[in-house]
């Protein structure tokens, strides 16, 4: 393994780190004069002296306590054992000296230590992935230091090991960093490292004249610098590079001169004073170890002193105890009789309590089940009103189809609120980000309500503040929500009156916009001692026979839809004067932004005619409401009445996506998607289902289902998510 690729500590380093006040006779200048004396002879070769030197200032550093001269000196002693090919012992006092550069806050000791640590296991224990472990977390320590020569010697480090197992591709960033900085931040002693690895990148690129070159360049810096180990490797290196371009008799001639180094540098009886002078290391660990040994002795020996104090004073103490336990028993028969009483009052309440978490499961299912069932035969009549309206223009404005528009709508919200404030109530609402214009907003919720206005004889006015923005971002339907709520309560309790809907610019704070609402009106007006109760859910006041009912649940859930919005709502109210609602939300205002959302929410629908369509949905009327949805706007639809059905086509035929409904017979639309993507795992399926969307999300994704849409929906979503799935899947 290449000397360059180890790290050694320069003295003045040591030097700047100070000194240590202690009483032991050892400096730590002196110690650092052995390691400098230590690391000299390592770098001539001299394991011996090397060695020897390292050991005492080993002693002199653990005597000191002085954790970094301790790390440094294994350090040393490792990169020895590291040149003599001792894997082994080389990690193991790598690893101490890292566990003492730990201690320290000096991150120049860590990156050596790591980088000399994924030396040993990357090139001599070839365990990859651990070397470049050590490697990045050397790079970690050097830019905490901001150390470019640090950083450039552990890259060269990684650019030698990745082409050392043949990875040139991902060695070759690396040496192109080296490269790059190394005029400015390369060590001397790392000339010839960085010529060889060029030379070895560019006979593995087939440049066969570029690679000699620069193995000639690397062998006469090697010379040059005196880094015989450098050396040796380059004349490997160029040898094998003769080999593979068929000059034999220099690649053999270039071998010898390679192993007549290596003989050199390790020569036998070098070698064995080596060893010598390793044994005696050795025998300082074990001492070290038999030291702590006899340390732990005596301290076990003082604990054992102390212990019987201790057993004195626990006799002192129990004849305490003894009277305590006297005077304690009488109150023993008084406790038992208290436990009892907890322990049975405890699993009364544990019954309760799983009875109250069964009533609440039921009531979540419940509400669940009857919004579903309510949902299904709804989007048929939404549907077939909107297609109504759509085919006979004619009856557009007869009362009676917006009578019944109304009364579906309001069904629909009806069965909305109920599922709302279970949301709510369970915490699973969160608030969504849309672009809206205000006065679109509330005029859209004006002309929905137009039909109530007119039957008690009453004017909706709108009053927008001009300073608010025209595109604002954040959940508008929230806002509509609480707005039809308050609205259509101030239309059902005003007869021959006016509401007025006000938006007042507040403040802007960066992007956010605040706005005070308010919904005016001088209707009948809500006596002082009902206006706390309003709030509460299933509450109605000043009911009268002709009055229209509603829920008792709309002030509910207006409360805390604006609570979710970091708000509070505040009434004012006289009878027979009126009432008035406000609250202030604040928006973002952020027109790129906003350009963003709006372009993600648009649909082209110029290539609908090419795309087909299956929808899975055994009830009748909404078949034919989804059909004509997509007719209409261009898509070709097929429609079957059962998943078995849709398996036997999708067998047969292509189509671009699958609309699935999820409540059918035979096979439900989980189980049908999952035998679907048995043999087809590319058409794109979404689930077409009147079940509240968080409640099938895990199953429906779980079973091949790509999205999920709820019925009733808005046409736009509907085509938005079909584009979106043929989109990816086009993509893919």
């Amino acid at each position: 393994m290449p000397v360059s690729r180890n790290i050694f500590l320069l003295p003045l380093l040591l030097m700047a780190l100070g000194f240590h006040a202690q009483t032991s006779p050892y400096t730590a200048q002196g110690i650092d004069k052995l390691n400098d004396k230590a690391d000299k002879f390592l770098t001539d070769l001299n394991f011996r002296q090397s060695l020897r030197y390292s050991r005492e200032a080993l002693k002199q550093a653990i005597s000191l306590k002085d954790n970094f001269r301790i790390a440094y000196a294994y350090n040393t002693i490792a990169g020895n054992y590291d040149e003599l090919s001792e894997n082994d012992k080389a990690i193991y006092y790598y690893n101490k000296g890292l566990s003492y550069a730990n201690k320290t806050e000096n991150d120049t000791l860590k990156n050596w230590l790591n980088n000399n640590l994924g030396n040993m296991h990357f090139f001599e224990k070839k365990n990859y992935e651990k070397g470049i472990a050590y490697y990045q977390a050397a790079i970690h320590h050097g830019e905490k230091i901001r150390d470019t020569s640090e950083i450039l010697f552990t890259k060269l480090n990684l650019a030698w090991a990745h082409f050392d197992i043949g990875l040139y591709d991902q060695g070759q960033p690396y040496l192109e960093y080296v490269n790059e900085h190394f005029e400015k931040f390369g060590r001397k002693n790392l000339k010839a490292a960085r010529l060889l690895l060029n030379g070895m990148l560019e006979s593995e690129r087939g440049r066969n004249k570029s690679a000699d070159a620069y193995f000639r360049l690397a062998m006469d810096m090697a010379i040059a610098t005196d880094e015989k180990l450098d050396l040796s490797y380059s004349y490997e290196e160029y040898s094998k590079f003769l080999a593979k371009t068929g000059d034999h008799k220099n690649a053999y001639r270039y071998l010898q001169m390679f192993g007549k180094i290596k003989d050199e540098v390790y020569d036998a009886e070098k070698l064995k004073r080596a060893a010598t002078e390793g044994l005696n290391l050795e025998l300082d660990e074990y001492k070290r170890a038999v030291d702590r040994i006899a340390a732990e002795n005596e301290i076990q020996a003082l604990s054992l002193r102390k212990s019987q104090i201790i057993v004195i004073l626990f006799i002192v103490c129990f004849l305490a105890l003894t009277l305590l336990l006297y005077m304690l028993n009488k109150n023993i028969n008084f406790r038992k009789k208290v436990n009892a009483e907890l322990l049975q009052t405890n699993a009364e309440l544990h019954l309760a309590k799983e009875k109250a978490e069964e009533a609440a499961r039921l009531k979540t299912q419940f509400v669940s089940t009857i919004s579903h069932e309510l949902r299904t035969p709804l989007y048929g009549v939404v549907g077939i009103t909107d297609m109504i309206a759509d085919e006979h223009k004619e009856l557009v404005r007869s009362p009676h189809l917006n009578s019944l528009r109304f009364s579906a709508k309001y069904l629909l919200s009806l069965v909305n609120d109920i599922l709302q404030i279970n949301k709510i109530e369970e915490k699973r609402v969160v608030l969504e980000s849309h672009v809206f214009n205000v006065y679109d907003e509330i005029k859209t919720i004006k002309d929905s309500l137009k039909f109530i206005a007119n039957r008690n004889r009453n004017e909706i006015k709108i009053d927008i503040d001009p300073e608010i923005p025209e595109l604002l971002i954040g959940d508008k339907l929230r806002l509509s929500q609480i707005f039809m709520n308050l609205v259509s309560n101030a239309l059902k309790f005003t007869v021959d009156g006016r509401v007025v809907i006000k938006a007042e610019l507040l403040k802007n704070i960066g992007e956010k916009f605040f706005i005070k609402f308010a919904v005016k009106d001088n209707g009948i007006g809500i006596a002082l001692e009902d206006q706390e109760k309003i709030f509460e859910k299933f509450v109605q006041i000043e009911r009268k026979e002709n009055d229209y009912q509603g829920t008792g649940l709309g002030l509910s859930i207006v409360k805390r839809l604006i609570e979710l919005f970091d708000s509070e709502i505040h009434l004012s109210s006289m009878p027979e004067k009126g009432t008035e609602f406000d609250f202030t939300i604040a928006f973002e205002f952020n027109p790129q932004k906003t350009n963003e959302i709006i372009n993600n929410i648009e649909v082209d629908l110029s290539t609908a005619a090419s795309h087909e369509v299956l929808v899975v949905e055994d009830n009748k009327i909404n078949q034919m409401v989804t059909r004509k949805i997509l007719q209409n706007n261009g898509y070709r639809c097929k429609v079957v009445d059962d998943g078995l059905s849709a398996i036997e086509l999708l067998r047969k035929t292509k189509f671009d996506i699958v609309l699935m409904d999820i409540n059918m017979p035979i096979i439900n639309g989980f189980e049908t998607t999952r035998r679907i993507r048995q043999f087809d795992r590319e058409t794109p399926v979404v689930a077409l289902t009147a079940f509240d969307k968080e409640e099938i999300t895990e199953e429906a994704l779980s079973s091949g289902m790509n999205d999920i849409i709820i019925k009733p929906f808005e046409p736009i979503k509907l085509f938005q998510i079909i584009n979106s799935q043929i989109g990816k899947r086009m993509t893919e």
